[in-house]
């Protein structure tokens, strides 16, 4: 996965969050995971104790993902957005290869995880 600057990750997070709230006017529980890299170090110079030495650091933001959360509470469908297209990818366990689908058409991407769900039984 490729680091993405923070106004990208902020478009796709409300990208999915678009469909996040069209899964959740139909029941189906899903959450959005934000993946980042901190890192820190100080220069290495023996005659300087630690807190007057200059610190260095980085931020490294990934894509968000949304996970669609099945009846049985694992991870059935996996929701991400095209690196250069913008489009939403749609991983479902059933098919090896994302489904891609037109930012334009979030509802889309609800209707491929609708029909992934498994049929549930009536009580």
């Amino acid at each position: 996965m490729e680091a993405i600057d923070e106004a990208t990750a902020e478009d796709q997070d409300k990208a999915l969050a678009v469909v996040q709230r069209l899964l959740k006017e139909r029941g189906i529980r899903s959450r959005c995971h934000h993946t980042i890299s901190l890192g820190m170090f100080a220069s290495r110079t023996d005659e300087v104790t630690w807190p007057n030495r200059p610190v260095r650091s980085w931020l490294d933001r990934y894509p968000p993902e949304l996970a669609v959360i099945g009846p049985q509470g694992g991870h059935d469908v996996t929701v991400t957005m095209g690196p250069r297209s913008g489009s939403y990818l749609v991983s479902l366990q059933s098919c090896p290869d994302p489904q891609v689908v037109r930012s334009e058409h979030p509802e889309k991407v609800v209707a491929l995880i609708l029909a992934a769900q498994p049929e549930q039984e009536p009580q």
